[in-house]
């Protein structure tokens, strides 16, 4: 059991220096959070949290812009099913690697510097990927790309975490859902806007390149956004104490919550870490005295797995080429694309309205059994699927419509609950000791999970088998619902040094 979360009032910061909120932006402040702390500073909570975001916007645009290219990747290298899978599923084996070598960079070079490098890695990979002369030199781009995914993933929810009031942890750190399918969507639209425009994916649009190597090129201008915008926010304060840079932290604690608060954080952060060594190490996810591997760790890994499991990234990089396997033109396939992402976008925002008022839990087991019906349903619809003397596959009757309304319904699920809730979960949950390793394996899990997931769909998803897969990820959806109810245990409003 956690020990009861420790909320003492903290005193306005009347120091040298020191800028207050306005009363407007702390009106707005107590509207938005329902706190009345005006010595919190708003503007550089939401500065942190803007920026750390963006690289949730790099993660789901370097992850969604491949739903578009995939035509033009097929042409382009030649590529059959099995060589699709592996030119998508390449960035995961980078997002693997990332997470884990992320999770433990930054406890060595900081969140901030761990986030910076991620953003090289994405404007490399973007330059790289678009300028690909054969699927050799574009799975090294994708690998990359991967690394700087992987990287985001977990550290932005971190940062976010450690930089954040405990009141409003969770709606706060939910943002970087809201920019990952904010991302997606980004991507999807100028798939879309890019092909409409050049008459294809395929067909050449400026400078006498198709315009599947644009939707990767464009992705550039976010990735130098990202990076410069890093260089105007501060340290996390927790890892400013594990290297021992007490006044560093402290000053960082000030500018956010006032010197009084500041003081009594820096305390309780240096008494949750260990006695005998403050800098985190791997060896820290082991209970000396047990011997073994933290139960907390089990649970961060299953939360993180079935997050893939439930195929959620099926629809995120073969939407296009799902759509169109059941009858839908390529066209048709990307508009269909955008509406799922506005949908996820909506559905973000009511977790962000909840999150901190209904708790992490309950969230999970909505979205659990949401999907679980949903999942079921798409499965069936699928399995309805008849081909035409002229070889053309499609849904009869209204099992097109029926399919389409789940599966959207399933992705508003999702990202009521699982989407979300998993990035806050594991930036909050595990101990100051741990929470850099524990992300790092947290977070090599789930992408190693979607890379499973991802790799293996083309193969599995000819259309007689379309209804198995999609029977596979309900019966995962249904597993989860009762893996939560048994493991997880609510951290809503608990300080991150009383987990």
């Amino acid at each position: 059991m956690y020990p009861r979360a420790r909320h003492a009032a903290p005193t306005p910061d009347l120091s040298a220096g020191r800028t207050l909120p306005s009363r407007r932006s702390a009106a707005r402040w107590e509207r938005i959070t329902g706190m009345d702390r005006v010595e919190i500073n708003a503007r550089l909570v939401a500065l942190v949290v803007a920026v750390a975001t963006i690289g949730g916007f790099m993660f789901g645009y370097d992850s969604g812009v491949i739903n578009g290219t995939q035509n033009g990747l097929e042409a382009a290298f030649d590529l059959g099913s099995l060589g699709i899978g592996i030119n998508v599923g390449a960035i995961l084996v980078g997002s693997s690697f990332g997470a884990f070598i992320a999770g433990r960079l930054s406890d060595r070079i900081g969140r901030r510097g761990t986030m910076m490098l991620a953003a090289v890695l994405f404007l490399v990979s973007a330059l790289l990927a678009g300028a690909a002369g054969s699927s050799a030199i574009f799975i090294i781009a994708r690998i990359i790309g991967g690394l700087g995914v992987g990287a985001a993933s977990v550290t932005s929810p971190v940062y976010i975490s450690e930089m954040t009031p405990a009141e409003v942890r969770g709606r706060l750190s939910s943002v970087q859902q809201v920019m990952i399918i904010t991302g997606l969507t980004g991507a999807f639209l100028a798939n879309f806007v890019l092909a409409r425009w050049a008459g294809g994916s395929t067909a050449t649009l400026w400078l006498d390149f198709p315009a599947w190597r644009w939707m990767f090129w464009l992705q550039a201008i976010p990735a130098l956004i990202y990076f410069l915008a890093l260089l105007g926010i501060p340290e996390s304060p927790r890892y400013l104490v594990t290297q021992g840079r007490i006044e560093e932290a402290r000053a960082v604690l000030t500018r956010l919550f006032g010197a009084a608060t500041a003081q009594r954080k820096v305390a309780e952060i240096e008494a949750s870490l260990a006695a005998d060594h403050h800098q985190p190490k791997l060896s820290d996810l082991v209970d000396k005295a047990t011997g073994k591997i933290r139960p907390i760790l089990w649970v961060g890994i299953g939360i993180a797995v079935f997050q893939q499991l439930v195929g959620i990234n099926v629809v995120f990089y073969y939407g296009a080429t799902l759509w169109q396997a059941v009858g839908f033109t390529e066209d048709s396939a990307l508009q269909i694309n955008i509406i799922s992402g506005a949908l996820s976008i909506g559905a973000c925002l009511i977790a962000i309205a909840f999150i901190d008022r209904l708790g992490r839990k309950p969230l999970l087991l909505i979205g659990s059994a949401g999907m679980t019906v949903t999942l079921g349903v798409v499965a069936w619809a699928f399995s309805t699927a008849v081909t035409g003397a002229d070889g053309a596959v499609s849904l009869p009757g209204n099992a097109g419509l029926i399919a389409l309304i789940s599966a959207n319904a399933y992705v508003v699920f999702f990202n009521v609950s699982w989407g979300p809730v998993m990035w806050v979960m594991l930036g909050e949950m595990f101990p100051n000791q741990i929470r850099g390793s524990a992300l790092a394996v947290a977070g090599f899990a789930q992408w190693i999970a979607n890379a499973v997931i991802s790799v293996s769909f083309p193969t599995l998803a000819t259309t007689p088998g379309l209804s198995v897969t999609y029977v596979l990820y309900a019966l995962a959806a249904l597993v989860s619902f009762f893996f939560v109810r048994a493991t997880v245990i609510e951290t809503r409003g608990r300080e991150l040094e009383d987990m």
